[in-house]
């Protein structure tokens, strides 16, 4: 984030936009006028940075105070003390798109040259965050899979109490747990757990 900030010229706030399927969030800002007006967009449903990562295009924004799109939104910008934005495509994955968002104080400051600069800055920056965004993904697959071996354990327990209790079948037993589980309207690991800690404690 500040990397762009100090290699864009003009920039004057940076933000990082990520797309999910449960919303639009400001991942990373260098200022709170750029989270505002991120968040602004988010409210209304457009704007640039919306815009930038739903299309994976470069969204340009010369002069805030004299654009029309998006329902006002660059009226709101030019009043903040932004006079041009830059919105730029971070395609991170296939559940998640980004932009990055570059906020400048002066209208028409972003030429040709800083739009390629900005555009060769973001195929870095989509690389280090897709890594990211796998990374946090294997975490969440672990601690699923671990959650789901440590209810797997205590249902093969409680079944083994049952079994032992009323002389049945391992089916009967799953089939007890699970009537009580719905009869109760509590998680069939909720119940299974609660037979092994009755268990343990007498």
């Amino acid at each position: 984030m500040a990397l762009a900030g100090r290699t864009l010229p003009g920039a004057a706030q940076v933000s990082i936009t990520l797309l999910r399927e449960r919303g639009a969030a400001t991942a990373a800002h260098t200022g709170e006028v750029a989270l505002r007006l991120d968040e602004l967009q988010y409210e209304r449903g457009a704007g640039p940075c919306l815009e930038a990562a739903a299309t994976r295009t470069t969204v340009e924004v010369p002069d805030t105070a004299h654009d029309g799109r998006w329902d006002g939104w660059g009226s709101e910008a030019a009043r903040a003390g932004m006079g041009s934005v830059l919105s730029l495509s971070l395609p991170i994955g296939e559940a998640v798109n980004g932009a990055l968002n570059v906020y400048a104080e002066v209208p028409r400051v972003f030429g040709p040259a800083t739009v390629a600069v900005a555009q060769t800055f973001v195929r870095y920056a989509a690389v280090a965050l897709a890594n990211a965004h796998l990374y946090d993904a294997t975490a969440d697959l672990a601690r699923h899979l671990q959650a789901a071996m440590e209810s797997r354990a205590v249902i093969e327990q409680a079944k083994g109490i049952i079994m032992g209790e009323r002389r049945c079948t391992a089916d009967e037993a799953f089939a007890i747990l699970t009537r009580v589980s719905q009869d109760t309207n509590r998680k069939l690991r909720d119940v299974a757990a609660a037979l092994v800690e009755r268990t343990q404690r007498g």
